[in-house]
């Protein structure tokens, strides 16, 4: 079985280089709440700068075609039909790191730069990760949750600590390596595995095949751009192939995990665990009977622990991709 993705949809990449050095002024388009420091770099390089922070993706059609340049974080998808009417655009920024609401190919078709900052959120997404896999693995939510009502249960709650344990991750770029950068201090058996990058291995790490996780590896982390080949890679058949029950932690896309798959793991005891941070749909408002009924299985397991996608985000790293993307964007233009 082959594991596909895409590491370039995590990385900053120019599509092209222009050799042009630009006297004129810059008209950049930001969207969605921002860190001001984005703004601010882009502005002292004289660049006019309209910031819209609750605007539309509608909104942002009707006006595209007089910016070359825009800035988004989650809400607004730069499809082929918003790039078609962006006849000045010369660069797209996302800020954070996921490329997949970008269609990056059709970019690169009309001499698009597309630049993200994944540098500026790993440091955030490894901690919570991290804290997540502790809080499972000693049992830290389940008994709060059991204290907060006058439960003391101290034995039935002893967990399994992370020294015991070997842990492949999935993906190797800022996310994954920051990850297991981090846990090299836990004196865990870590194994790495990415289709793309070669040479990666560490004194702590080992660079392995898939075989070879579903060989040995008692925890999986994912660290995955979400697109058409890491859709769904989380199914039963890649569940089955475990050699032992593992848990699983995804602090990347949700897209990548099959929720049913996932139930089905948990129910059986296959899934010893997971700490999912990231889900196929993260508006609520929106779910239909199944995902209301999938989330409302998830709350109720014990062995699970739960966020609302945060693990990218902290006071400190909504600076950071901010500061990040900016720098990106003036080293390539302002030359």
């Amino acid at each position: 079985m082959s594991i596909y993705f895409d590491k370039r949809a995590i990385f900053y990449f120019p599509i092209l280089k222009y050799p042009l050095k630009f006297a004129q002024t810059l008209k950049i388009l930001i969207t969605e709440t921002i860190h001001p420091t984005l703004e601010q770099q882009l502005s002292e390089q004289n660049w006019v700068c309209t910031h819209l922070p609750a605007t539309t993706y509608e909104e942002v059609s009707q006006i595209i075609e007089e910016y070359d340049g825009l800035v988004v974080r989650s809400s607004i998808r730069v499809d082929s039909a918003l790039l078609e009417k962006a006849v000045r655009l010369r660069f797209v920024g996302r800020v954070g790191s996921g490329m997949e609401l970008i269609d990056t190919a059709f970019a690169q078709q009309r001499h698009i730069v597309c630049f993200n900052s994944p540098e500026g959120n790993r440091d955030s997404v490894a901690e919570h990760t991290i804290g997540m896999l502790l809080a499972l693995l000693h049992n830290i939510t389940k008994s709060h949750a059991e204290m907060q009502q006058g439960i003391w249960q101290r034995n039935l709650n002893a967990g399994t600590e992370l020294m015991q344990h070997t842990l492949g991750i999935i993906g190797y770029g800022n996310m994954g390596s920051a990850v297991a950068q981090r846990l090299s201090s836990f004196g865990i058996t870590l194994l790495g595995y990415d289709k793309y990058k070669v040479g990666f291995a560490t004194p702590f790490l080992a660079e392995v095949d898939m075989a070879t996780i579903f060989g040995r590896a008692s925890i999986v982390s994912f660290h995955l751009p979400l697109n058409t080949e890491t859709h769904h890679i989380v199914n039963r058949d890649f569940i089955d192939r475990f050699e032992n029950d593992f848990y699983l932690v995804n602090t990347s896309r949700g897209g990548i995990v099959d929720t049913a798959a996932l139930l089905d793991g948990l129910h059986s005891g296959k899934v010893k665990g997971a700490c999912l941070d990231v889900f196929e749909n993260e508006k609520p408002a929106t779910f239909s009977a199944l995902e209301q009924e999938q989330m409302d299985s998830l709350r109720k397991l014990p062995n699970v622990v739960l966020t609302p996608h945060l693990a990218g985000i902290t006071q400190n790293s909504s600076f950071k991709i901010a500061d990040v993307l900016a720098k990106k964007i003036i080293q390539h233009f302002a030359q």
